[in-house]
């Protein structure tokens, strides 16, 4: 992020603390409970944001050198993502052109080969089809009729992102626009190194997920012993970029930061920047890496979800580790100290109160849920996110 920006941000929030005050959305959002509950609304959900829009799949990171691969079937269609030999990144549907198998069922790994577990059909990370069992019984074939089919895939700032659709497009200038795309090439994301990951399943509407990440109006009360002790709750800064936002939660250390020159001051210093990238991303850089949390529907239901969480480290923090092992001490345990706080604040509180949010709406005695005036990201998402699916915004209402 440049400088002039994270001094804007940063000023904000200090701005806010002074004068104990908070970002304004000028009103209150109303959003109708059915959006949550609704079984015809979660068809149009998967129908148009999960099978016919690109989805960020991991990082740079999770494909780490040439030959290296990973797969995912999180929004209907299996990829075998790799990273081929030149070090280009591609996709493909995870399926065998001969009887239509998942080809490679590992998570992630090294090989530049991979072969269908029925007959031993075998691809190389080009997608082709490069040899089967028994050719002079089975028959003579076309080689490059049977590859597996190509999906369109990108890497930029150190995304991947994958279309399910073959025919599908990603352009970046929809997906983020110029002044995000700005943005993150001021970040060396590019440069992070996959850490670990983990899942969590929840009874609960996966735009409930989301939406715990929308405000730190609760840090005072759901995490009074956990975040609420190292960030100061509702006080934050928000910007929008096309479908997408940008939060900017407010540290506690940026009580000691701001007695600095401003030259020293840093936005992951003295905050924590939250990015929600359309339609089911949030996206947190830290000064030792960054979390990368996806939320999908599970089980072809509103009322099921689960997620994602991934977790990355800039070289240099993992250098500083591999120093202090040196040392005797368990560099490990610190790397899981990190990601493993974090994680635990997310399933045992945020998805807690969310399930239980999903179990009230499903009652029917709510007809809709507010969002405050304090809290415009939440605002920016219902109101994005219904336009999305052609369906009229909300009005803002006078509070």
């Amino acid at each position: 992020m440049h400088k002039e920006e994270q001094l804007r941000l940063l000023k904000g929030l200090i701005h806010h603390l002074d004068a104990k005050t908070n970002i304004d959305a000028g009103g209150i959002l109303r959003t109708p409970a059915d959006t949550y509950t609704s079984s015809e609304r979660f068809e149009r959900e998967w129908d148009t944001f999960f099978l016919d829009h690109p989805q960020i799949i991991g990082m740079s990171g999770d494909l780490p050198k040439p030959d290296t691969f990973m797969t995912t079937e999180d929004f209907g269609v299996p990829v075998l993502a790799t990273r081929n030999s030149s070090g280009e990144f591609k996709a493909y549907a995870n399926v065998c052109s001969h009887r239509g198998v998942i080809v490679e069922d590992v998570k992630r790994g090294e090989k530049s080969k991979f072969s269908c577990p029925f007959h031993g059909w075998t691809y190389n990370n080009e997608g082709a089809l490069i040899g089967y069992p028994k050719s002079d019984q089975f028959g003579k074939i076309d080689k490059d009729c049977y590859g597996l089919k190509e999906l369109p895939a990108l890497e930029k700032f150190g995304f991947l992102w994958v279309h399910p659709s073959q025919d599908g497009k990603i352009e970046l200038d929809d997906l983020l626009g110029k002044d995000l795309m700005e943005e993150f090439g001021s970040w060396n994301f590019q440069d992070l190194t996959f850490a670990n990951e983990e899942e969590y399943q929840t009874e609960m509407n996966w735009k409930l997920a989301i939406d715990t990440f929308g405000e730190t109006y609760h840090f005072s009360v759901l995490h009074k012993d956990s975040l609420f002790q190292s960030f100061h709750g509702n006080c934050q800064m928000f910007d929008s970029f096309n479908r997408n936002g940008r939060l900017i939660l407010c540290k506690r250390t940026i009580d000691e930061m701001r007695k600095l020159p401003e030259s020293d001051w840093d936005i992951c210093s003295g905050s924590l920047p939250v990015y929600y990238l359309f339609p089911n991303i949030i996206f947190m850089p830290t000064p030792e890496g960054a979390f990368l949390v996806k939320e999908y529907p599970a089980e072809n239901s509103p009322h099921k979800s689960f997620s994602k969480i991934s977790f990355y480290f800039y070289p240099h923090v993992l250098e500083r580790i591999k120093e202090l092992e040196k040392t005797g001490i368990n560099g490990k345990e610190l790397l899981e100290e990190q990601y493993g706080g974090f994680a635990s604040v997310i399933r045992d509180e945020d998805y807690v109160v969310a399930a239980s949010s999903h179990r009230g709406l499903r009652t029917g005695t709510l007809d809709y849920l507010t969002f405050g005036k304090n809290e415009p990201a939440l605002h920016h998402y219902h109101n994005t996110y219904r336009q999305a699916l052609g369906l009229q915004s909300l009005p803002l209402e006078e509070a």
